[in-house]
Parts: C-alpha cells; structure tokens; sequence
C-alpha cells in the first residue's frame, strides 16, 4: 500500500486543565474569560484561563488538598489518578495566576521557587485546591493537529486574590455575565461547559460530563455512563 494510503495515527491528546471562575453579585452570575490571540491555539475564540499540565505541576505542594468529594469525581469521571488530579488542580491554579494575575491560594509552602511559583512563595502562598470542584472534562477530536485532554475546575471568585492583568495570551479579559458569555464567539467545549455552568446556577444537578467526539463530531454524555 502506498505510504500516501496509510492512515496517520492520532495525535495523543495531552494532558490540560482550566479554571472556570465565577463571581455572584447583585444577582449577575459573571464568568472570568479572555479572548485568545489570532496566532495561538483556538484563535480568536473565548475561553477559560488554562493550559497543558506539566510536568512541574505534580512537585508543587499545595496549601490545601482536594476534597475528597472533587478528588472521587476526578478519578471516577475526570480519568485521573490521584497524582494526576493534583497535578491538574495546581496546572489550572498556575496557568490562571500566569494568564490573568490572580491567584487561588492560602497560606502554605509551594516548596519551589521556579518559574510563577517564586510570587507565590514570596506571598507564603501555595495553591488552595480545596476551592476547586470538578466540573467536566473534554478530549479534542482525534483530525485535531494538537489535541488536549482538558479537566474544567470551578471557583467561586471571592477566594481569589491578587489584580486583574492579562500577560498576552487572553486578550479583552473580562468579567462577563453567563448570559453574554453564552453568546461570545467560543469552541462548542466552551459553550457545552458554559451550559453545564449554567444548568448548575439553575439548581440543576448531574454528574460531571465527559465531551468528546466520534467520527469528529460532538459526543457528550456522562462520563459514568
């Protein structure tokens, strides 16, 4: 068979994580997003701060752990280990400090000083991650040139510290009501997790989502199911 014939393998999807922040207030449910560059991945789309787990992120040690709640849901629908669901919790906390400024900590030793860890450990903070819960996770398509196993964390907005400043790589960030957010140019995984967000400040109640395609089109369903 001709090698133009054979069909390439799919990229293995890497391991990602965001954090989905939210702030009440007056009655307005706002989501924290940012628009991201023309030249970067998704461009010109909305999204939550986030990115690719490194491999660092498993050494931090963090101020607080995981309830044990988030950490079961992780492992049973966020296909993680307990190493790994650490190591996806200090990612989103990181890659949102690295993004937007603010940070999700309470006191504690990252026992790191490298890279973004340096501020936290100057504040004699470390990552709070008992202010996360789990809210779903999603895999790129398998035609995708650069795919992303990414776990979506949510935290209430009153825990952050720290002043709004983007680095570059979210451009217009913003607080925007869930409504708006709802209708801002995004990929269907970040309006599927902002519907899920938004079936949640409902009162609405189900387990953590897994979004997926097959045959490069959308499949959601319970990760359980």
């Amino acid at each position: 068979m001709p090698s133009s014939a054979v069909k390439a393998r799919p990229v293995k999807p890497r391991n990602a994580a965001s954090l989905v922040l939210v702030r009440r207030k007056n009655g307005v449910t706002r989501i924290l997003m940012g628009k991201r560059p023309a030249k970067a991945v998704f461009p010109e789309f909305y999204v939550f701060p986030g990115g690719r787990v490194d491999k660092a992120d498993a050494a931090v040690a963090p101020a607080t752990h995981l309830s044990a709640h988030t950490l079961a849901d992780l492992q049973e629908r966020g296909g993680c280990t307990p190493v790994l669901a650490r190591a996806c919790a200090t990612a989103a906390i990181r890659e949102t400090f690295e993004e937007t400024g603010l940070i999700l900590a309470a006191p504690g030793d990252t026992e790191t000083h490298d890279g973004p860890w340096a501020h936290f450990k100057s504040l004699g903070l470390a990552p709070a991650h008992d202010r996360l819960k789990f809210l779903g996770r999603a895999i790129t398509p398998t035609s995708a040139p650069r795919r992303f196993h990414a776990r979506f964390f949510v935290a209430d907005a009153e825990a952050l510290q720290g002043e709004l400043k983007g680095n570059g790589e979210l451009l217009e960030l913003d607080w925007y009501p869930l409504e708006d957010a709802l209708r801002l140019p995004a990929v269907d995984v970040t309006h599927f997790v902002l519907n899920e967000l938004l079936a949640a400040e409902r009162g609405i109640t189900r387990e953590a989502p897994f979004f997926r395609y097959r045959r490069n089109r959308p499949l959601a369903k319970a990760a359980d199911a």
